[in-house]
């Protein structure tokens, strides 16, 4: 599964002889969380299980988010982010097909988290820093 940035897939439809033929070459189902999460545990070789204890998520809620049973807040969401290592895309993707909000620079607490995804801070780092500069912890 190849993500295509935004750019190229505007550009295509900036190119696009016809509108027809772009929505019909172009695939608009959005991935759903637990779909994302499967990938990226193959894509970087982890375990579910270890994942969910890096996440210091309930270990039945944690197999719940990983298999679509459960919906996750925002904040879990970033924990498995955090345990799985993630990119700041990779993150936005997550919090996207969760239905939430992606990181937004201009938060102070998401500025914060989105310097401690990219310094691939642990999740213990990145509560230490909010806590320290008075925001809300992940967890």
């Amino acid at each position: 599964m190849t993500e295509r940035l935004t750019e190229q897939v505007l550009q295509e439809l900036i190119e696009a002889p016809t509108l027809d033929g772009f929505i019909e070459g172009h695939d608009f189902s959005a991935e759903t969380l637990s779909e994302f999460l499967c990938h990226m545990l193959e894509k970087k070789n982890l375990k579910r299980s270890r994942v969910v204890r890096m996440a210091d998520l309930n270990e039945t809620f944690g197999y719940q988010i990983f298999t679509g049973a459960r919906n996750p807040s925002r904040d879990k969401v970033l924990q498995i982010a955090f345990a799985m290592a993630l990119t700041l895309r990779e993150t936005n993707r997550a919090l996207r097909a969760a239905g939430v909000s992606s990181l937004n620079p201009k938060c102070r607490r998401d500025a914060i988290i989105i310097f401690c995804i990219d310094q691939g801070c642990s999740l213990q780092k990145v509560n230490e820093e909010l806590y320290r500069l008075g925001e809300e912890t992940v967890c």
